[in-house]
């Protein structure tokens, strides 16, 4: 296909807009990136830099110290998202996957019970107490995985569009004529036909999953089950109390300074790194996902 003139002059300023907010966005990134190897009395002096007056590698140093617990939490960060993240997605469209059936007695209830739930809530106290009491899930990896973080009404109702707008009845009912069990339909037919969206909302579960630390804050209170996050902020917080004057005057002469600032921006890198890593391999089924499957049916 030949392109006009004003058609190569458009995709030449396309690619030149998007490439400068691309890098408009990467900037804040590289920010953080080039203060966690900046001095800290250099970080204190002068602020913020993309060109530090002066590197220093003590906020890694500082981490590194500390190895074996990051190990232990990643682990445990990567166990939770990789579980929450497939158990959610099951539950998600196994419910989703009725709703979307026209002969489904009861899907305009079923749709609007989930529709309730992001309405209205119970409250923190009441989900403690209950989470805590009657399902006795309190230091365990359960408390990491189903407490609000499971499933979500938004993403049942994404999955239950997608279903009914890219899935032909027809191919359900020549499914149901040959025989095929609705389990036999949703496990071959279903969730082959919707990678797009099940790669959506697996990539919104997983974010939410590993930037976690509420569920830990209120559930967990063995240190061998915090996950990355929340060993990031125990760090911190030690950080800032060997920093205070009490701990000063507890330590006397051998007290040390802490590379306070440059060690928040090293966590904020170790913290983002798997999704960087993870994300591209997603992208190509983000837009489609959403796109599709938020369409009104």
């Amino acid at each position: 296909m030949i392109q006009t003139k004003g058609e190569r002059t458009f995709h030449v300023f396309s690619i030149i807009a998007m490439g400068i907010f691309t890098l408009l966005a990467f900037l804040p990134f590289i920010l953080i990136l080039m203060a966690s190897f900046t001095d800290e009395t250099s970080l204190i002096r002068n602020g913020y830099s993309f060109f530090p007056e002066k590197l220093s590698l003590d906020a890694y140093a500082y981490m590194w110290f500390s190895a074996s617990t990051f190990v232990r939490a990643y682990g445990i960060s990567f166990l939770v998202t990789t579980l929450g993240t497939a158990l959610g997605l099951l539950i998600t469209s196994m419910l989703a996957y009725p709703m979307s059936r026209q002969d489904f007695k009861y899907r305009n209830l079923l749709a609007f019970i989930v529709f309730f739930t992001m309405l209205f809530s119970g409250g923190i106290v009441p989900s403690y107490i209950l989470w805590t009491k009657y399902f006795q899930i309190k230091d365990t990896l359960a408390a990491l995985i189903v407490p609000n973080l499971l499933t979500n009404g938004f993403y049942v109702l994404l999955i239950r569009n997608f279903y009914k707008n890219n899935v032909p009845v027809e191919l359900i009912e020549s499914a149901q004529i040959d025989g095929a069990s609705e389990i036999r339909i949703f496990y071959r037919m279903m969730l082959p036909l919707s990678v797009p969206v099940l790669a959506t909302v697996g990539l919104f579960m997983g974010l939410a999953y590993w930037n976690d630390w509420i569920n830990a804050l209120y559930f967990i209170t063995k240190p061998q089950y915090y996950g990355i996050q929340n060993m990031l902020i125990r760090l911190m917080n030690n950080i800032q109390f060997l920093k205070s004057s009490q701990a000063s005057t507890m330590l006397g002469a051998n007290a040390v300074e802490l590379p306070s600032t440059a060690v928040r921006m090293a966590m904020a890198i170790i913290g983002i790194l798997p999704i960087l890593v993870v994300f591209p391999f997603l992208q190509k089924y983000l837009t489609k996902g959403i796109i599709v499957g938020a369409v009104k049916g």
